[in-house]
């Protein structure tokens, strides 16, 4: 925490409450959805700064750039895999595998998008993976909707198991110095365990009644998927840096290197691989498209909401919350996972799972001493990043990945409805839930 200046204040408010009433304001207009939410978090950003909570210093102290450097640096590598058509070839060959049947079709679509979500993250792979979905279900004169259903589910779950494969979960790992081991040993059995369980409903309420004609089964196994691989020589190029870059998260933790690095410097060899055959102009234009694809909309929303969760963790306001939260749960372990694991779930359902990790973070970091120390704090980690990944399964505004597959689904004239989407996801997203709490218990108490 540090001292605020009167003179600097704005309207002679107090800093607390001058952070407090930006922080609500901010969550109102990210929910309404009225404006770009990078927009807001900027806008809020400046305002901390204006007013004189943070000083422009602070502010970038209060920025979490591993989580920017991890986000951007996997956002290159997809982008320029993407271009060599590996992520199509895949799908096609998933339907071809299961020789077309719709349910079949489903299931492989499913677990495809589930381990992509592992191991790129969730965003990126329903991005690839919505498309192809699409073009394969009207091929066959099927609702899309089912498949959609499914895969944004499997989106979230698959990337709840690692630590790339989901935000909450780099912000978690990058704030607490967990690495790509911890989660994959902590949280990979569990998501496993709830894909499963939630493909049983799935098949209750769709897989029964997705019949496809003969014919149209015959137009998807004459896909070549060889012909969806536009670029042999770039795959291979990008199969070598990924595969590098896996094994960089996996064992960079016991050398000291940040995810971020491991991204970054998969990205800049990946662009390296790829441009060096080129003229200088023609290398610049091919920069110059992959920084295009970058969301940029989603790393300036992160690079504001930090400085706003750092005004108002700077004010106290998260420090008190900390010790009220301890207060109901009258400091018990057990009492206090299970409540966060519950209380994220349902707000990640409200709101999207990102600014609700990124005011967590430090409510949950304000604890350690009347938990007894930072070790004892890793229960409480793992049921914030099952509660904020599961939890965006809970509505449309969930996840970014739920509003990217609705924003494809309306194109394409198959819109998935708000509330007919709640009505069913909520509940099993909830049951999800339930099976969490009692691994957490069993396996940490």
């Amino acid at each position: 925490m540090h001292e605020f200046s009167d003179a600097h204040m704005l309207f002679g408010m107090s800093p607390l409450w001058f952070s407090s009433i930006l922080f609500v304001l901010t969550y109102a207009l990210i929910v309404t959805e009225r404006l770009n939410r990078a927009i807001i978090s900027m806008m809020a950003a400046a305002l901390m700064i204006i007013s004189g909570v943070l000083t422009q210093q602070q502010a970038v102290q209060g920025v979490d750039f591993n989580t920017i450097g991890l986000l951007t640096g996997m956002m290159i590598i997809v982008g320029v895999t993407r271009d060599s058509g590996v992520f199509q070839y895949l799908a096609i060959a998933s339907a071809k595998l299961v020789k077309a049947d719709p349910w079949g079709i489903l299931l492989m679509l499913t677990l495809v998008t589930a381990l992509l979500s592992a191991l790129l993250d969730n965003v990126t792979t329903v991005l690839l993976v919505a498309p192809i979905t699409l073009l394969i279900t009207d091929t066959l004169k099927l609702n899309p909707y089912p498949y959609l259903f499914a895969e944004i589910f499997a989106s979230n779950i698959g990337g709840t198991s690692t630590l790339i494969g989901d935000p909450p979960n780099i912000m978690i790992g990058s704030a607490t110095g967990l690495g790509y081991n911890d989660f994959l040993f902590n949280l990979a059995p569990i998501s496993l365990l709830v894909l499963v369980v939630t493909m049983v409903p799935i098949y209750l309420i769709w897989g029964r009644q997705l019949k496809a004609e003969p014919h149209l089964r015959n137009k998807v196994m004459l896909y070549r998927e060889k012909d969806a691989i536009k670029d042999w020589i770039l795959l291979k190029k990008s199969l070598f840096v990924l595969t590098l870059v896996m094994a960089g998260f996996i064992v960079g933790h016991d050398y000291g290197l940040q995810p971020a690095t491991v991204a970054m410097f998969g990205a800049a060899l990946l662009l390296l691989l790829n441009c060096f055959p080129y003229s200088q102009e023609k290398q610049t234009e091919m920069v110059a498209k992959t920084l295009a694809d970058v969301e940029w909309i989603t790393i300036f929303f992160f690079i504001g909401l930090f400085i706003l969760v750092y005004g108002v963790e700077s004010t106290g306001l998260l420090e008190m919350l900390a010790h009220q939260v301890l207060a109901l749960t009258e400091g018990d372990k057990n009492v206090t996972a299970i409540a966060i694991l519950f209380v994220s779930a349902v707000a990640s359902t409200v709101v999207d799972n990102i600014p609700f990790v990124a005011t967590m973070i430090p409510l949950i970091k304000n604890m350690a001493l009347s938990m007894g120390g930072s070790q004892e704090l890793l229960p409480l980690w793992w049921s914030l990043a099952l509660g904020s990944c599961l939890g965006g399964n809970g509505s449309l505004v969930g996840a970014s990945a739920n509003l990217i597959v609705a924003g494809f689904a309306e194109r394409s004239g198959q819109p998935i409805r708000f509330l007919p989407f709640m009505l069913i996801a909520f509940p099993l997203m909830m049951l999800s839930i339930i099976i969490s709490a009692f691994y957490v218990n069993f396996r940490y108490f």
